[in-house]
């Protein structure tokens, strides 16, 4: 990976651009002039036509993979195809190469401006898992909620806790996110009642892509994890908390987090993170040996948090944590999610859990930033507080990984809260 490091594409690309030549995520687009839905990659301020490139030939396809409305045609082709493939186009962007370079009418064929492009989900979702694997956050949670002396519950550190979530509800960045009604019950109050929810709250999370499917009744051994990994999405777990509160007990969270998920529409491969593995955090104590191996990787990857109000003129920083944070792998959430034989799909997703560092200023909720509304948070441009979002508010969520002179970054993920609809 070291050798790509110096490489510059013949495309103007700000040094400060989360999509360098050494980042090429990809997605599904689609234009004004060419409504059709096909995949791209993304390149400074550029989508790259992918279903152009292949059908002239460029891109080294046995068959179109690029031509339909989603990735999973390319997923299916698997691992060794997906780095041989990104290799490729690192190599025909590159500044040496004049195949592109010098033909300016398949550039003009080829570049989109992001500006003028729609961008979608990236493959259809068919299952959605989201995991608690922060142990910061989840010492949080457990103090504000459950016993300050033992904050994390007793199963915490021998596995991945989880839950299924509700893919039909995960919208691409951008997509305006409507307060929920629900159940709340006041701590005051003797029984519940049906109000729109007043604790609306943002988690900051990055997700992982399967890329392959499994055999229902085989586990996936935590050594070929790693195959099944198509790339990751930076996430918004929109969380409702007074709903949350009253319905959690005892299987855990369901409409307070069913009623939307924003997600970025570009993924980023694991050769692109590759530059900026570290190793993961020592468990203690070890987990069980299906949750052992050699392979213990995160990434360092800047998770930042802005919010900006209806009165600010400017998006604001409220946090700034760092993927390298989480206790769990993607690794290991993805085998023990199918220990017991449960098979995954392409297309599935899996969530993080909110990602929190030690310091304050790194907690990746409103709840922990708040500190479930007992330290209201700040805002320097107007003086406003805040301990949960209120209409107008706009969430802004940023992943990078800093290299020397460029960046790798998962893309900006939005979201403004709308008011709650009558019913």
């Amino acid at each position: 990976m070291t050798k790509d490091l110096g490489k510059r594409s013949f495309l103007s690309v700000a040094a400060d651009s989360s999509f360098s030549l050494q980042n090429l995520p990809l997605g599904v687009f689609s234009t004004r002039a060419n409504s059709t839905r096909r995949v791209g990659a993304r390149l400074g301020d550029f989508v790259i036509d992918l279903a152009f490139l292949e059908a002239r030939g460029l891109l080294g396809t046995a068959h179109p993979v690029f031509q339909g409305p989603d990735l999973t045609a390319f997923m299916a082709l698997g691992h060794l195809a997906w780095a041989a493939f990104r290799a490729r186009l690192m190599m025909l962007l590159g500044a040496e190469n004049p195949v592109l370079r010098d033909d300016s009418a398949a550039l003009a064929s080829c570049l989109v401006a992001v500006s003028e492009a729609t961008l979608y989900l990236p493959a259809p979702i068919g299952d959605y898992t989201d995991f608690y694997s922060s142990m910061e956050h989840a010492r949080n949670v457990g103090i504000m909620f459950r016993d300050k002396e033992n904050p994390l519950l007793p199963n915490w550190k021998h596995l991945p806790v989880g839950y299924h979530g509700r893919s039909s509800s995960i919208v691409p960045s951008g997509t305006p996110i409507l307060r929920p009604h629900g159940q709340v019950k006041g701590g005051e109050e003797a029984t519940p009642s049906f109000r729109p929810c007043a604790q609306l709250d943002f988690e900051l999370e990055v997700a992982f892509w399967v890329g392959k499917d499994s055999e229902l009744g085989l586990p996936i051994p935590l050594s070929q994890a790693s195959e099944y990994l198509f790339g990751v999405t930076l996430l918004n777990d929109w969380s409702a908390r007074d709903i949350q509160r009253w319905e959690y007990v005892p299987l855990g969270p369901f409409v307070s987090k069913s009623f939307a998920t924003s997600i970025s529409p570009w993924i980023v491969s694991l050769e692109a993170l590759a530059p900026f593995a570290v190793e993961a955090v020592v468990q203690d104590p070890e987990p069980l040996a299906y949750l052992r191996g050699t392979r213990r990787v995160q990434y360092d990857m800047q998770l930042e948090v802005l919010l900006k109000t209806g009165r600010m003129q400017r998006f604001e920083r409220i946090s700034l944590s760092n993927f390298r944070n989480l206790y769990w792998t993607m690794d290991q959430q993805l085998a023990h999610h199918t220990v017991t034989g449960c098979n995954v799909r392409r297309g599935d997703l899996m969530a993080s859990g909110t990602i929190s560092g030690a310091d304050p200023s790194s907690y990746g909720s409103m709840l922990e930033l708040a500190w479930a509304g007992t330290k209201p948070l700040r805002l320097q441009e107007t003086g406003e507080s805040r301990i949960f979002l209120e209409d107008g508010d706009e969430i802004l969520l940023r992943a990078w990984c800093q290299g020397d002179g460029y960046r790798v970054g998962l893309g900006d993920v939005t979201g403004v809260v709308l008011p709650a609809r009558k019913i």
